[in-house]
């Protein structure tokens, strides 16, 4: 071997040597992806002063800790990029990457969105919706509605069980069903046909307008969802009669909206990131809103808002209204927005609610007794 041949050899050892180093070095160092960070935007559908606002930061903030700096959530409030009522568009256009808000909002588009979020009062209570949506066969019906019927370009998940909502806010009490005949109403959903059913005049108003708009007279009474946004929002400001309990909208739950080319091209870890965040967010809400609303709705009372429980004769009123818009979208096979999907889910609904709902009013004791005999005694 010559000199310069055994010098490249050493040179070569010392090589493999270094390389050997690095490569022990880099099998000890943990395993940090260095890949480059995804940007997402994401409007939601509320003001940001609102408690939903704060739910669907609370859904980002858990994808952007779990997503190890692949991929970052930029959270922006409603109007942002595009009015409340336009989020579905924009996401399907690719304006926005995703948004947070409510399947309700799109029932002027087909009215079977609001059996996803705004069902009837078959279920018993909102965590039983997502459990018809997860285990019930209603993922796959939601995506039959978004894919194949609508060939919109998003993807959706359920998120967060919101408890019943009020019958609203009104100057004066609302003591009988034949009061609501001609009265100026603000809801969404399926609940604008329950009204114009019994009677309402409806208008349709996204969150950040409504107490305007009641404020002006442009509708006499309204409803939003719960004591916290209601509070923020100023609803005491300009109507003192606060009607809880109401079968409008007995159950409802948040929807998280992704483009779907947008999330199908991310690698499969990262959207099980932006799947599983949706119910981790949708478990903390849960427990949040319970020591939210209950403070708020305490705090409304002894601020002089007269909190006064809707009679049972409007309750039932509704409830036969509810019949008859059932059956009227069941049957109504001239619009696409109704008939025989309409159906579809709502027989799937049925199904489960008949069932689970059989289960836990067998299987448990009436919290009732035991709320009374705790806490109602003299």
């Amino acid at each position: 071997m010559t000199d310069t041949t055994t010098a490249a050899g050493r040179r070569g050892l010392l090589k493999f040597a270094a390389v050997g180093a690095a490569g022990a070095a880099v099998l000890a160092t943990p395993n940090v992806s260095r890949a480059q960070t995804t940007t997402l935007r994401f409007q939601s559908t509320w003001p940001q002063r609102d408690i939903f606002h704060e739910f669907a930061q609370d859904y980002v903030t858990r994808v952007n800790n779990l997503a190890g700096g692949r991929l970052r959530v930029e959270l922006l409030a409603a109007g942002a990029v595009v009015g409340a009522f336009q989020l579905l568009d924009a996401v399907h256009a690719g304006t926005l990457d995703g948004g947070h808000g409510v399947s309700a909002y799109w029932f002027g588009r087909n009215r079977a969105f609001s059996l996803f979020g705004t069902t009837p009062p078959w279920f018993n209570e909102a965590n039983h919706f997502l459990g018809w949506f997860y285990y019930g066969g209603g993922e796959a019906l939601y995506r039959e509605l978004m894919h194949d019927i609508l060939r919109m370009n998003a993807i959706g998940f359920q998120s967060g069980p919101m408890p019943t909502q009020p019958l609203g806010w009104f100057r004066n009490p609302i003591e009988r069903a034949d009061q609501i005949r001609g009265l100026r109403y603000r809801t969404v959903g399926l609940a604008t046909d329950l009204f114009n059913e019994m009677g309402a005049a409806v208008v349709a108003l996204p969150g950040g307008e409504i107490v305007p708009a009641l404020e002006r007279g442009v509708i006499d009474g309204a409803e939003f969802n719960n004591p916290s946004s209601d509070r923020v929002l100023g609803f005491a400001d300009v109507a003192r009669n606060y009607m809880i309990q109401s079968f409008h909208q007995r159950v409802e739950t948040f929807e998280v909206l992704w483009n779907r080319q947008r999330y199908e091209a991310l690698p499969q870890e990262l959207q099980a990131v932006l799947r599983h965040s949706a119910e981790a967010a949708s478990a903390d809400m849960s427990w949040k809103q319970q020591d939210r609303y209950s403070r708020d709705l305490v705090a409304l009372a002894q601020a002089g808002v007269n909190v006064r429980t809707t009679p049972r004769t409007i309750l039932d009123a509704q409830l036969q209204a509810w019949d008859r818009v059932i059956a009227r979208m069941e049957g109504d096979n001239s619009s696409p927005a109704a008939g025989p999907f309409f159906k579809k889910v709502c027989d799937s609904q049925r199904e489960w609610c008949r069932r689970v709902g059989g289960f836990y009013l067998r299987y448990e004791a009436s919290p009732v007794i035991s709320y009374n005999h705790f806490f109602a005694r003299g």
